[in-house]
């Protein structure tokens, strides 16, 4: 949100457009739902001693 209140409007527009493409592009949904296939990994390094 903060983005998009920082950019004039022209630039809005094509920030939401892009971000439409990006979610199309990775959605794997085929009923008008939003899924998009990720993965997590956390790694915790901890010092012994």
């Amino acid at each position: 949100m903060k983005t998009f209140a920082a950019i004039d409007p022209k630039a809005r527009e094509a920030l939401e457009a892009d971000l439409y493409a990006l979610i199309g592009k990775f959605n794997i949904a085929k009923d008008g739902t939003l899924v998009i296939p990720s993965e997590y990994l956390e790694v915790v390094i901890t010092k012994r001693g």
